[in-house]
């Protein structure tokens, strides 16, 4: 006797191969059977020819607490999502040390957002039998970020790790791989992670073989310095023997854009070589981050009271305007390249900034007869630093190329907003895949888009049985019709609900029908290695 029986969809597996009419029988929260099936079920759903395939995998969030907020993942599990990959970008939770507990919060809490949850746990390990007990709707998986165990062993101190502190940091790494991370992720890009070189970066890597963890990498610069950073996460891969995933690939600022094609090159001539290494990509062309990320490196030094106490210091604000002002070699300046009509605010604290959620920042400064960069300086003091930003400087070409490459995953960075005017891919991006990609713009097909968002980050992270319509896969299953699934999330309105999903199964238990949740929360931590069923890995 089946569980659930799905009778006559059009079954897309999760592969690549073309999808073929059939049947899906579920036990005990695993496929029992695909094809023509004869056999009794307890309930019996007539797919009508919709599509059947793997639940979506969300390779690369920012849900590190929203979980814990929203164990019902709605925002996700209406896109056909049924798991997430969280600690990415060298931005978690945990660990921390109890003396630099506000230090970690300030540099986390403007991309995976404040909580009122009590931060019970201190190592990664604590954090994710936190996240194992909270009982989610969907499943997740977490990296092990280096940002908390750099502020752990050293705070925001600009220099290279001591031999003591490396040794916390390992010990630490080692602590969150043994509970079942799946790598370790590095934001080069953010203080204190930028102040790492990549031979301490590669040093710490030689922590993960041991447990087959991979390196998840946001890297340096993503503008003028895009070429040199690629080259440089490829070089910590290569010297530390890790798998690599160069997160969410862009060539921002007008001038660089073409240059993914030199970045894509890079990765098939490592690939060649042996490396283990592929990207992922959010198919729009506005990225998502924390407004402190325009100000120079140095200036971020210390942590956010540091930064805030610089933009007092006439002096300081002096340097950091006129650094603003002009393209720099050492590092990225997005303002310069892109400009501030290209920025608006997604989200902030104080009912005053709250107001200015969804203007760009360009506007908002002409209404106060402001320098634009004044304008953003004093935004940042009002909202204590905690300002997050929308940021259009990408071109769709690049984008679109991006997505339809093989190698590439698709995720949506979603970040824990959920006040204000947050990036529409937090509400829409896995719909948007299928109504632009497949069948607007017809870049991919049906079957190619399914496999990059089911078996290919499956494989890609790791997470076991999952991403395949196969017998004795976890039944984590979306069944949508093609013709109308489709994204309702824009910038203007970024929080509409898609439509087009009508059903959804975790682990083989339905938590979503045609747009309402069941109440169900059947959802597991994945742990690399380790599993609660007898996974194989």
């Amino acid at each position: 006797m089946l569980d659930t029986l799905i009778k006559n969809g059009r079954i897309v597996d999760g592969s690549g191969n073309p999808w073929f009419i059939g049947d899906v029988g579920m036990r005990d929260g695993r496929i029992a059977a695909v094809g023509m099936i004869d056999a009794e079920a307890r309930e019996v759903i007539e797919a009508g020819r919709q599509v059947i395939a793997p639940g979506f995998i969300d390779g690369h969030t920012h849900s590190d607490l929203m979980i814990l907020e929203q164990p019902f993942s709605e925002v996700k599990m209406s896109q056909g999502v049924t798991t997430e990959v969280v600690g990415n970008c060298g931005l978690a939770p945990a660990p921390y040390h109890p003396d630099r507990l506000d230090m970690l919060r300030s540099y986390v809490e403007p991309v995976i957002g404040a909580s009122d949850v009590p931060w019970s746990w201190r190592t990664a390990g604590e954090y994710m039998e936190v996240l194992a007990s909270s009982r989610p709707a969907e499943n997740l998986a977490t990296y092990v970020a280096h940002g908390p165990l750099r502020i752990a062993a050293m705070g925001f101190d600009n220099r290279p790790a001591v031999r003591q502190e490396m040794a916390v940091m390992k010990e630490l790494l080692e602590e969150g791989m043994k509970a079942g991370a799946i790598g370790m992720s590095i934001g080069l890009l953010y203080s204190p992670g930028s102040y790492a070189s990549k031979e301490e970066l590669a040093e710490l890597c030689s922590v993960l073989p041991r447990y087959n963890g991979m390196l998840a990498a946001h890297i340096r610069g993503e503008g003028n310095n895009l070429i040199a950073s690629v080259k440089e996460v490829l070089w910590i891969a290569e010297r530390s023997g890790v798998p690599l995933q160069v997160c969410h690939v862009k060539a921002a600022g007008r001038i660089n854009w073409g240059k993914v094609n030199e970045v894509l090159e890079l990765i098939v001539d490592a690939r060649a070589r042996g490396l283990d290494v592929a990207c992922d990509v959010y198919p729009y062309e506005a990225g998502s981050t924390s407004l402190t990320t325009v100000l120079p490196p140095w200036a971020l030094e210390g942590g956010i009271s540091a930064v805030l106490d610089r933009l007092r210091d006439p002096v300081q604000r002096g340097r950091i305007r006129e650094e603003l002002r002009h393209e720099q070699t050492e590092w990225d300046n997005l303002v310069a390249s892109t400009g501030w009509q290209s920025i608006y605010v997604s989200a902030a604290v104080t009912a005053a900034g709250q107001l200015l959620e969804g203007r760009h920042i360009l506007e908002i400064s002409r209404e106060r007869g402001d320098d634009p960069i004044d304008c953003a300086l004093d935004l940042l003091l009002q909202e204590d630093g905690r300002v997050s930003i929308v940021y259009f400087h990408m071109s769709q070409a690049d984008v679109d190329h991006l997505v339809a490459w093989e190698h590439s995953v698709i995720i949506s960075d979603s970040l824990g907003c959920v006040t204000g005017k947050p990036h529409p891919r937090t509400y829409g991006t896995f719909p948007r895949l299928f109504a632009k990609y497949v069948r607007q713009d017809k870049r991919l097909t049906l079957e190619q888009a399914v496999r990059k968002v089911t078996s290919f980050p499956a494989q890609r992270f790791k997470l076991g049985k999952r991403g395949l319509l196969v017998p004795d896969y976890q039944a984590d299953i979306v069944m949508f019709d093609p013709d109308t699934i489709t994204d309702g999330a824009t910038y203007l309105a970024p929080t509409l609900a898609p439509s087009g999903i009508s059903q959804v199964w975790v682990n083989g238990v339905r938590t979503l029908s045609h747009g309402k949740r069941s109440g169900e929360r059947p959802g597991e931590l994945i742990r690399a290695g380790i599993c609660k069923h007898s996974c194989h890995h």
